[in-house]
C-alpha cells in the first residue's frame, strides 16, 4: 500500500466569508460566495470561516488587519486581493489535478457586468419620479444579458446552460451571486421580477438552482434582504 507523497495531499487552504446576522451562518456576500464557488468547483479540500464583523476575533486581526472578508490563506500565506485569488487559484490549482475554470470566450467574462450597478441605482434611489428610468435601465441591462446567452458562441449552441458552455466557468462565479442578490432584493424591496420573456436569463438561473456549488454557497434569502434593509431606500409619497 502506497501511502501518499506529498504532491498527492490538497494544499492547506482556509476561506474566510463574512458571517451572517446570527453570527455564524454565511452572510450576503457576493465577492465571498464567488471565491467559495471556485474552490468547490475545483474539487479541493479547504476549510470556512465565517468571520461575524460585529465581533472580528483577535487573531483574525492579525492576520489579515483593516482587511474584510473575503480572504483565503493558502498554505499559510493570506492573500486578500479578489481577483488576484482568483488568477492565484487558477494558476495553483490547474490541470491535470484540478480542473481549468477560465472561460474560452473573451466576451462570457464581460456579460452582465453592468447588471449590478444598475440595480444598485434601481434600489437606492427614492424619487418616485425617477423610479421608471432606473427600472428601465435595469431590464436593458437584463436584456442584454439575456440576448448573450440566447446566442451561440464559437462552438457552444445557443442553448448551452451557463455563460461560456455546459460547465460553471469563473465568469458565472462572477456573476451569478450578484444576481442572485438582484433577483432577491429587487422582489423584497420593489416587488421588480425579472421579466419573464428573458427565457435565456430564466434558463441560466434555473440551471444554477440546480448546482450544490452554487446554493450550498448562497446566502439564505432572509440574510440578503437584511443586508440591503437600510441600502434600499423607500420610495418618497
Amino acid at each position: 500500500m502506497s501511502l501518499q507523497t506529498e504532491e498527492d495531499k490538497d494544499p492547506d487552504i482556509e476561506l474566510f466569508v463574512k458571517a451572517g446576522s446570527d453570527g455564524e451562518s454565511i452572510g450576503n456576500c457576493p465577492f465571498s460566495q464567488r471565491l467559495f464557488m471556485i474552490l468547490w468547483l475545483k474539487g479541493v479540500v479547504f476549510n470556512v470561516t465565517t468571520v461575524d464583523l460585529k465581533r472580528k476575533p483577535a487573531d483574525l486581526h492579525n492576520l489579515a488587519p483593516g482587511t474584510h472578508p473575503p480572504f483565503l490563506t493558502f498554505q499559510g500565506e493570506v492573500r486578500t486581493d479578489i481577483n488576484k485569488i482568483e488568477e492565484y487559484l487558477e494558476d495553483m490549482l490547474a490541470p491535470p489535478k484540478y480542473p481549468k475554470l477560465a472561460a474560452k470566450n473573451r466576451e462570457s467574462n464581460t456579460a452582465g457586468n453592468d447588471i449590478f450597478a444598475k440595480f444598485s441605482a434601481y434600489v437606492k434611489n427614492t424619487k418616485p419620479e425617477k423610479n421608471k428610468s432606473l427600472e428601465k435601465s435595469l431590464n436593458k441591462a437584463l436584456a442584454k444579458l439575456d440576448e448573450f446567452l440566447l446566442s451561440p458562441l464559437p462552438e457552444v449552441s445557443s442553448s448551452r446552460k451557463y455563460l461560456d458552455g455546459d460547465e460553471l466557468t469563473l465568469a458565472d462565479c462572477n456573476l451569478l451571486p450578484k444576481l442572485h442578490v438582484v433577483k432577491v432584493v429587487a422582489k423584497k424591496y420593489r416587488n421588480y421580477d425579472i421579466p419573464s420573456e428573458f427565457r435565456g436569463l430564466w434558463r441560466y438561473l434555473g440551471n444554477a438552482y440546480g448546482r450544490d456549488e452554487f446554493t450550498n454557497t448562497c446566502a439564505a434569502d432572509v440574510e440578503i434582504e437584511l443586508a440591503y434593509k437600510d441600502v434600499a431606500k423607500r420610495l418618497g409619497k
